[in-house]
């Protein structure tokens, strides 16, 4: 198949949880058919059901255009369902800290903290971002292409940061351990991730009561609270209420979700009679 890498960024659309929510729900999306008619051919679709037709489009991904999202995904199926327990480990997703937005983090006993760059992406503000993580996470991988290794390392200022290869045969290869750094943390930056009832439940514990004043006000009190607390010490409270986050997922996700689609679907929330919709739309025919 002959075809620039700008013809492939329409599977960047395409795979995202709103779209295949959409085909879940209506049985039909038109990227969904828009990815097919440019990148498949007949053979490919023809008497193919739809995950046929998914699993054919994932390929094309992994051959030409490994994107952030075929990063995501090989993550989270070798790490989190690969190494860990989706029972005790949480993902989070693109996650604001400071001016910068981290990824992929995986939190069970500790948390870690993944920065894609993948073969589209470029380094240009790597060192920003790193030093963005550490004011809130203490371990921090890049997850780069062979191709880039040694351009990360020789431009990585911060000796801590471990790396991690995505291989040609698509295996998480560790090149460099990361070292957990707390030294940067700053407690504003961990508390802007928090949720109100994560700052409260924190706030009670330490205090064991929560700010009287203002709803004006309130926010800014709570946080003058926080910042009292240790980085360090609120780190770790922190990381027990994000664990807290973890999504309830039955055996349903599982046996029914596809490799291809585990990442968009972890997030997705999907309760039973959801699932019952994906597996039917998964084993139809493509309707084209």
């Amino acid at each position: 198949m002959n075809m620039s890498t700008g013809q492939y960024q329409i599977l960047s659309r395409f795979f995202s949880k709103q779209v295949l929510l959409d085909l879940i729900t209506n049985g039909s999306n038109n990227l969904y058919h828009s990815c097919v008619n440019r990148l498949l051919q007949e053979d490919q679709v023809n008497s193919n059901s739809n995950l046929g037709v998914i699993k054919e489009l994932y390929a094309i991904s992994e051959r030409f255009y490994r994107n952030e999202y075929f990063y995501k995904n090989t993550i989270l199926n070798k790490l989190l369902l690969g190494r860990h327990s989706i029972k005790t480990t949480i993902a989070l997703n693109e996650v604001p800290i400071d001016k910068s937005v981290a990824d992929f983090i995986l939190i069970n006993g500790k948390a870690v903290l993944y920065e894609i760059k993948s073969e589209i992406d470029n380094i240009d503000r790597l060192n920003a971002q790193i030093e963005n993580y550490y004011k809130a996470f203490d371990t921090v991988y890049v997850v780069t292409h062979e191709g880039n290794e040694q351009t990360v390392l020789r431009n990585i200022e911060n000796d801590n940061v471990g790396i991690i290869v995505l291989t040609k045969r698509n295996q998480l290869s560790e090149r460099k351990e990361a070292k957990s750094d707390s030294s940067r943390l700053i407690n504003e930056s961990i508390f802007k991730i928090l949720r109100k009832r994560e700052y409260e439940n924190i706030i009670r514990r330490v205090f064991g009561k929560l700010p009287s004043t203002s709803a004006i006000m309130y926010y800014r009190e709570c946080l003058s609270w926080v910042n009292e607390i240790k980085p360090f010490q609120f780190y770790k409270m922190a990381l027990d209420e994000l664990r807290k986050r973890n999504i309830s997922h039955g055996d349903e996700y599982q046996k029914i979700v596809p490799y291809e689609l585990k990442f968009p679907m972890y997030f997705a929330k999907l309760r039973g009679a959801d699932y019952l919709k994906l597996d039917s739309f998964l084993s139809a025919s493509y309707g084209g």
